[in-house]
C-alpha cells in the first residue's frame, strides 16, 4: 500500500486546524494587549477582564495570555491601535472592519486591496457607520437588514472570508440578513 501514510493525513489535518488555532489566538492577543496598555495592566479593569475571559473561551493558553497582559505594559509595547474601515459591498449592503494595528498606513492599504479585489471600494468615514449602532464595543446593524441573494450573496461571502483570515481584523459587520456578525 505505497502512498497511504496515515500520519501524513494526520499532518495535513493538524496544520489545517493549528493554522486556524492560530489566527484566533493572536486576535484575542493583540485584543488583550490593547486592553492591557488601557489599563496600565490592571486586571480587575472591566475592559481587560472581558478579554480575558473572551480568550479563555476559546481555549488561549494561560502563558499567551500572560504574555499578551505583559507586552501591553511594557515600554515597548509599540503603537497599537483600534482602527474601523467602511465600505459597502454588493447589493449594497454596509460593512464595517474593526482592526487593530501597529501601522496604520499598511493596514489601510492592505484593506483597500482586499477589497479592490473584490470589487469593492473603500468609503470615507461615517459613510456607512450609520447603518449601525455601537452596543458596547460591538455594531449591531440598524433595521431594515438588507436581503442578499444568488451571485451577491456569493460576493459577499468572498469578502467577508478574506476579511477575516487578514491578520489585523478583529471583527467584520454588516447589515445583510444572515451576515450581521462575522468576525471573533
Amino acid at each position: 500500500m505505497s502512498g497511504h501514510s496515515k500520519w501524513s493525513q494526520i499532518k495535513r489535518q493538524k496544520s489545517v486546524t493549528d493554522a486556524a488555532r492560530s489566527r484566533v489566538f493572536s486576535r484575542y492577543a493583540r485584543l488583550v494587549t490593547l486592553e492591557s496598555k488601557k489599563a496600565n495592566g490592571l486586571l480587575s479593569a472591566p475592559g481587560l477582564s472581558m478579554a480575558i475571559t473572551r480568550a479563555k473561551a476559546v481555549n488561549m493558553p494561560k502563558e499567551n495570555i500572560e504574555r499578551a497582559v505583559a507586552k501591553g505594559t511594557s515600554k515597548d509595547s509599540g503603537n497599537l491601535e483600534q482602527v474601523v474601515y467602511e465600505a459597502y459591498g454588493p447589493g449594497g449592503v454596509a460593512i464595517l472592519v474593526d482592526a487593530f494595528t501597529d501601522n496604520k498606513n499598511r493596514t489601510t492599504q492592505e484593506i483597500k486591496h482586499l477589497l479592490v479585489l473584490h470589487d469593492v471600494e473603500l468609503a470615507a468615514p461615517g459613510a456607512a457607520s450609520w447603518a449601525f449602532t455601537k452596543t458596547g464595543g460591538v455594531y449591531v446593524p440598524n433595521e431594515p437588514l438588507i436581503d442578499v441573494m444568488g451571485e451577491d450573496e456569493n460576493k459577499l461571502g468572498a469578502i467577508l472570508e478574506a476579511l477575516d483570515e487578514h491578520a489585523d481584523v478583529q471583527q467584520v459587520f454588516t447589515n445583510a440578513r444572515g451576515y450581521e456578525d462575522t468576525g471573533d
